[in-house]
């Protein structure tokens, strides 16, 4: 197949519309559903990262996107009793790939509902199961066992996209896009993240353990595919949080910084404990949680409304509460596609546990943000390399 017809591009009037192939074939074969334009930007940018992760990690390895960016993107390691519960994983025994996406999902739920998942391996019968239970447009994988296709078939009343792509493609070296009629071309960004990233350690503190080394290379790989300016906090083997598409760097870290401390307040006892009325679905339970740990529950709470979000009536999480557990987060990595300007970013990123960063160097004030990572004791690493991607 040289292309695929598409019902319309980004928006309904931008018709017609197609992928297709100057040369050759797509590498791409949909197995079922219509994927859209969109779904086919987060499918194919959403590929490129898990196959870049599996590489890296040698492990299973997943995404979550949506808008050409990802909620979410983990490795594959076993999850925690805690993990489960907040990723509502309930009992499907997981496979290492199912692990990887319940990780990239459960990153921040919110961002992730109707998202296009990536997989680096052959979806199992248990990442299927998993996803079944999710809101999700479609799914690109290299391959499907026939028991998990089925299963994915019955999602959105037979219109689940499910796409499988030649894990042997290899595209051209030159890539190329048209804006307002212009045609810009450049080559590929075919940079391979490694240790070898993290060579130059400019800290007084230059003790990088293997799981900060795998966590910090994992954001650098996240942010190599999320639109910037980015910066991505990594713990575990998981993004827990990704600040995407920011035109200051430093708000990139407080929306990456704001979304990871929602994941850590999500395994608070506050959390935990919470009773859901019976029959809330699952995306109205992240909204009950969203709305428990922020500020809105103090509205829910005056105007009554508590009872139809939750079985018995949840004491308030105070802010004195919710720094106390923050405190509690540590060894989170931090990754930035460009240099920080300045050491604000770098007080923001460690009062969401960060303690190892990583990124490009190159500032005047350069300096000051190394500074200010000694203060903490913090190690950073200047990786020479810009991850911008548009």
């Amino acid at each position: 197949m040289t292309e695929l017809q598409l019902k319309y591009g980004c928006n309904p009037n931008q018709k017609p519309a197609r992928v297709f192939m100057e040369t050759g074939s797509l590498p791409i074969t949909v197995l079922n559903g219509k994927p859209g334009y969109i779904n086919l930007l987060d499918a194919l940018n959403g590929w490129q990262l898990v196959k870049e992760l599996k590489a890296a990690s040698k492990l299973p390895s997943a995404a979550s996107f949506k808008h050409v960016s990802p909620a979410g993107a983990a490795v594959g390691i076993p999850l925690s009793d805690i993990h489960r519960q907040i990723y509502f994983t309930g009992d499907i025994e997981l496979s290492p790939l199912a692990a990887a996406y319940a990780r990239a999902r459960g990153a921040d739920r919110m961002s992730s509902f109707g998202d296009f998942i990536s997989l680096s391996d052959t979806c199992d019968v248990p990442t299927a199961r998993l996803i079944a239970k999710e809101v999700s447009d479609g799914i690109i994988a290299p391959g499907f066992e026939p028991e998990a296709l089925e299963i994915l078939k019955g999602k959105k009343k037979g219109g689940y996209a499910v796409i499988q792509i030649d894990k042997d493609y290899v595209p051209e070296p030159i890539e190329r896009k048209q804006v307002f009629g212009v045609t810009f071309e450049q080559g590929r960004n075919n940079i391979v993240i490694d240790e070898t990233c993290l060579a130059n350690i400019v800290t007084k503190n230059k003790n990088l353990t293997e799981s900060e080394k795998r966590d910090l290379i994992v954001s650098l790989i996240v942010l190599k595919y999320t639109q910037s300016n980015s910066v991505a906090y990594v713990k575990d083997g998981q993004a827990v949080g990704v600040g995407a598409g920011q035109q200051s760097r430093v708000h990139c870290t407080r929306l990456a910084g704001n979304k990871a401390d929602n994941w850590w307040l999500r395994q608070s006892p506050q959390v935990l404990g919470l009773e859901f009325a019976d029959g809330l679905k699952r995306p109205d339970r992240d909204n009950a949680i969203d709305v428990y740990i922020g500020d809105e529950y103090m509205d829910v709470l005056a105007e009554g409304k508590w009872q139809t979000i939750f079985k018995t009536k949840p004491a308030v999480f105070t802010k004195e509460e919710k720094l106390a557990w923050l405190a509690k987060n540590t060894d989170v990595a931090v990754g930035s596609d460009a240099f920080f300007p300045f050491g604000d970013n770098i007080e923001r990123a460690h009062k969401s546990g960060a303690t190892v960063i990583a990124q490009p160097g190159g500032s005047i004030r350069d300096d000051d943000v190394i500074q200010t990572c000694n203060k903490y004791n913090m190690v950073m690493a200047f990786t020479g390399i810009r991850l911008f991607h548009h």
